[in-house]
C-alpha cells in the first residue's frame, strides 16, 4: 500500500486542464490500486504563504532556539515537508505560466526546499534529503509547444526548473505529461488532450 501526495496549482476549476488531468490520473490509479492513500492540497484554491523575514530566520536557526513567534512561523513549511517524506509517490498537477510555473507552485517549492530538512550542505556539497526512491508525475498543461532541441524549447523553463529543483532534494525519477499546443486550434488540443489522456493510462499501468 502506497501513499500519495496529490497536488493541484491551477487557480481555476472546471476549465484547469492540468486539474482535469491530474484528477484522471489519481482516479484511475486508485481504480487500480484500490488500497493506496491519497493526500490532496488544492495550491490553486488555498495557496500556502510566501517565505517571509521570520520564516528565514526559523529556518536557518536552530529548533531549540526558536521562540514561539518562530516556530509559528515555519508551522507550515514542517507540516508540508511532513506530508512529502510521508508519500510515496508525488502527483502534481501545473499549468505552465509565462514560460514557468504558477506562483502558487513556487511559493510551496520554497516552503518544502529548506536546509535540514530537504537538503544539506557538506564537504561534498549540496546533497539532497528526501528519499530518492519516492516516485514523481507532473502533469503540465501548456499553450504552446516546447520541444528540446528546437528554437521554441530554449523559452521552456518548466520542466528543467522543476526537474533541478526536485533533484536537488533528491528527486530524481520524475516523470512529465505535457498537454500542449493547448491554444493552438482545436484540432491541435484535441490531439494533444488526447495524448495526453493516453500517457496518463500507460502511467497508471506501469508507474
Amino acid at each position: 500500500m502506497a501513499n500519495i501526495l496529490h497536488i493541484d496549482s491551477s487557480p481555476r476549476g472546471d476549465r484547469s486542464i492540468s486539474r482535469a488531468l491530474s484528477y484522471e490520473f489519481v482516479t484511475s490509479w486508485k481504480d487500480t490500486h484500490p488500497g493506496d492513500t491519497v493526500t490532496y492540497r488544492d495550491l490553486g484554491r488555498n495557496p500556502v504563504p510566501h517565505v517571509d523575514e521570520p520564516w528565514i530566520a526559523g529556518a536557518f536557526s536552530s529548533p531549540d532556539t526558536h521562540t514561539p513567534e518562530l516556530q509559528q512561523a515555519i508551522k507550515v513549511s514542517d507540516t508540508l515537508i511532513d506530508e512529502l517524506l510521508a508519500a510515496d509517490r508525488l502527483v502534481f498537477g501545473v499549468p505552465m505560466y509565462n514560460l514557468n510555473i504558477p506562483s502558487t507552485f513556487k511559493a510551496y517549492i520554497d516552503q518544502i526546499v529548506r536546509v535540514g530538512r530537504t537538503f544539506t550542505v557538506g564537504a561534498n556539497g549540496y546533497q539532497g534529503l528526501v528519499d530518492n526512491s519516492k516516485k514523481v508525475l507532473i502533469i503540465t498543461s501548456r499553450g504552446g509547444s516546447f520541444p528540446a532541441g528546437t528554437p521554441s524549447g530554449a523559452y521552456d523553463y518548466q520542466e528543467p526548473y522543476l526537474r533541478a529543483i526536485l533533484g536537488f532534494i533528491g528527486l530524481t525519477d520524475v516523470t512529465f505529461i505535457h498537454a500542449e499546443n493547448l491554444n493552438m486550434g482545436d484540432d491541435a488540443r484535441e490531439k494533444s488532450l488526447a495524448g495526453a489522456k493516453d500517457a496518463i493510462a500507460q502511467a497508471v499501468t506501469n508507474w
